[in-house]
């Protein structure tokens, strides 16, 4: 017998496969006739634009072909859309990918990362899987009066120390909905040594209304250390397709490149993900119902006495006591998912995807029943 989990570096070792938490194929199976209700993921309920669709249409004669390697035409689309050099632009499968390889580059066996106590999952998977150690900030308290949980600058600054390579951020963060403002964060930035990797996820940016919030990408031309990433699989409802990219300085990209997966895109993505940036108004369309749905969703809630945290997402965290367990599976036995928050030592939490309204209601409607 070969003893695999020995041969494998101790960094993997210790990682742990990626949890889903339902088996949502045969969920969806079960629920075909009354229709599943799936609000664990953060997807966009309401559909991909009609030219991302066209444009998907229109690339399949080529799928026996290998798609650009370089990415050329989307990543001058972002370069136009976002004011950027399309040097400074990274392609990946999803910004999931991006976030594991900046700590495979930049940190190891005796080097940080740090991130937020209720950072983003993925930020301590990448450091683990490069033997890094992760350095987990304290976040700010429930009770805080403006963002309960949310990623406290101070305390990510006094994390960082002489081993320190890559610090992690997600702005508004994933899994409490919570946001920090420019003047605080760019104060944070400056305050940072040079050669500190700064990674800045705005998987969410999109969806942000707050008039104290402002996307990082301004700052990319003036602190070489900083990274943003993005992702397609948000607002621009193309998640089966994986496409994500980040903004950074040229010469940190061209790094990067050296590990990017030949042809890490496939050709439906890069279409698709060109089409959508291009559909302003379904976008528009889009954010625009999130909004909506979040305000009213998040009044329901708290009508009912839960407590809802502030977000500017497209999801919701919501505490629900020692009753969450019960009432996540009582949901799901109903055919409405949503997602657990033990893995992020938020047990008595769920955490709720803004639905549509029909499926908001049927939530609201069925969460009664259980918690009655």
């Amino acid at each position: 017998m070969v003893d695999f989990e020995a041969l494998a570096r101790p960094g993997i070792r210790s990682l742990r496969a990626y949890d889903p938490g339902h088996d949502l194929v045969a969920l969806r199976r079960r629920f075909a006739e009354a229709q599943l209700v799936e609000l664990g993921s953060n997807e966009n309920p309401y559909g991909a634009s009609p030219r991302a669709r066209a444009a998907i249409e229109a690339a399949l004669d080529g799928i026996h072909i290998y798609p650009d390697p370089l990415g050329g035409d989307l990543k001058r689309a972002l370069a136009a859309h976002h004011g950027v050099e399309p040097a400074r632009l990274l392609l990946g499968n999803g910004s999931h990918e991006l976030l594991m390889q900046f700590a495979q580059v930049f940190a190891g066996p005796g080097d940080e990362v740090v991130a937020s106590k209720f950072g983003f999952a993925v930020y301590a998977l990448a450091a683990q899987a490069a033997g890094a150690t992760l350095q987990a900030a304290a976040a700010l308290p429930r009770d805080a009066a403006t963002m309960p949980r949310g990623h406290d600058l101070p305390a990510l600054r006094a994390a960082v120390g002489p081993r320190t390579k890559l610090v992690y951020l997600a702005n508004p963060n994933n899994p409490t909905g919570t946001w920090f403002g420019a003047a605080e964060f760019e104060a944070f930035l400056a305050s940072l040594p040079s050669q500190v990797l700064v990674v800045v996820d705005e998987a969410y940016a999109e969806f942000v209304d707050a008039p104290d919030y402002a996307s990082a990408l301004p700052l990319v031309a003036r602190y070489p250390n900083l990274v943003v990433t993005r992702t397609f699989s948000k607002a621009y409802a193309l998640a089966g397709l994986r496409v994500g990219f980040a903004v950074a300085d040229p010469g940190l990209i061209a790094v990067m490149e050296r590990v990017r997966e030949s042809f890490n895109v496939n050709a439906l993505g890069l279409a698709a993900a060109e089409a959508a940036l291009a559909d302003t108004a379904h976008l528009a369309a889009s954010v625009a119902g999130n909004a909506a749905q979040r305000l009213a969703l998040g009044d329901a809630l708290r009508a009912r006495g839960l407590r809802v945290s502030p977000s500017q997402t497209n999801f919701l965290l919501v505490e629900f006591g020692d009753a969450a367990s019960r009432i996540e599976a009582a949901l799901v036995s109903r055919g409405i998912v949503l997602r657990p928050m033990g893995g992020y030592g938020l047990g008595e939490c769920l955490r709720i995807t803004i639905g549509t309204a029909a499926e908001n209601a049927r939530l609201l409607a069925t969460l009664d029943e259980v918690m009655a």
